[in-house]
């Protein structure tokens, strides 16, 4: 009980204020930065295109669980869908919130937030250019209402927050950023909390030798963790602090498979995805997806850290 208790608190309390910094960024965004905004910087050559959508990340870190929505009003205004969809699953990896998470996370091997970075950017650059050359139909369910109730200024909270909108004045704006701040803030938390106990739960009552018997086996490693990561559905600017647990314990390919999978596919976002694409689409991808990160992890740790 004492090893649960020092495990679980741990890891909200490291997490905790890159979770609140990350809601109060996508916050901020979905608010002040209008859809006409992006779409206007948008590259119109395929290749230019898909790096953008790798990298858009940077510029708009926004959470997982905000952003289908906001990439459907994009690709719906014109955004090529494989823009759109390269950022919804490189987006809550390649962004300055999560890798300033994971290098937090995993300071004893800064590494790991290079690699993770690194992997989901070549998956995701890989995903567009495959989606360039196959895709020749858009992926939206035409003719559904969106999440967001079929306005596009109102949340998936249920607050009509008029993103972007130069009519509405300063003061409804930054009351609009709180109060989506909180909603995100309060939905995110739960999923923090219930993989912080599962965590906890299997750091403090599984044997270790049970675990370290997965690591002689890379393949069987990265399933794992993958799995994991799929079942537990955390936010990116939070899940690094569940893998840095598992150090030593786990091979760094299995962390990886955790880090880079769980954010681009797990149980919340696939449900998400359904509701909005394609289910064949969204089924090819996501088996892409698991093959491309189960392969590369592998890849990455015997050449990144030569094991």
């Amino acid at each position: 009980m004492h090893d649960f208790q020092h495990i679980f608190i741990s890891i909200i309390i490291e997490a905790f204020p890159f979770i609140l910094l990350g809601v109060f960024f996508s916050a901020l965004l979905q608010v002040f930065v209008s859809d006409a905004m992006i779409a206007r910087i948008t590259p119109s050559h395929p290749v230019a295109g898909v790096l953008f959508g790798c990298l858009l990340g940077l510029l708009l870190p926004l959470c997982e669980c905000g952003m289908i929505p906001v990439v459907r009003r994009l690709i719906r205004k014109g955004m090529p869908p494989y823009i759109g969809m390269v950022f919804i699953f490189a987006g809550p990896i390649i962004n300055p919130i999560v890798f300033a998470s994971t290098f937090s996370a995993f300071r004893s091997q800064p590494s790991m937030a290079y690699s993770r970075i690194g992997l989901a950017f070549v998956v995701c650059m890989l995903l567009g250019l495959l989606m360039v050359r196959f895709m020749k139909r858009n992926p939206l369910k035409l003719g559904m209402h969106s999440f967001t109730g079929g306005r596009s200024g109102e949340s998936a909270y249920g607050h009509n927050y008029n993103y972007g909108s130069l009519n509405s004045g300063f003061r409804e704006r930054i009351h609009a950023t709180f109060n989506h701040a909180s909603d995100e803030f309060f939905d995110i938390g739960k999923y923090l909390i219930i993989g912080a106990f599962l965590t906890a739960i299997v750091q403090s009552a599984v044997d270790p030798t049970v675990l370290l018997s997965l690591s002689e086996h890379p393949a069987a490693a990265n399933i794992f963790m993958m799995g994991a990561a799929f079942a537990l559905s955390l936010c990116s600017t939070s899940d690094a602090f569940i893998a840095s647990s598992f150090q030593g314990i786990l091979g760094p390919g299995a962390l990886l498979g955790f880090l880079v999978f769980g954010p681009m596919v797990d149980v919340k976002s696939l449900l998400m995805l359904f509701s909005a694409f394609r289910s064949k689409v969204i089924i090819a991808i996501s088996l892409y997806l698991a093959a491309a990160v189960w392969l590369l992890s592998i890849v990455t740790e015997k050449l990144i850290f030569r094991q």
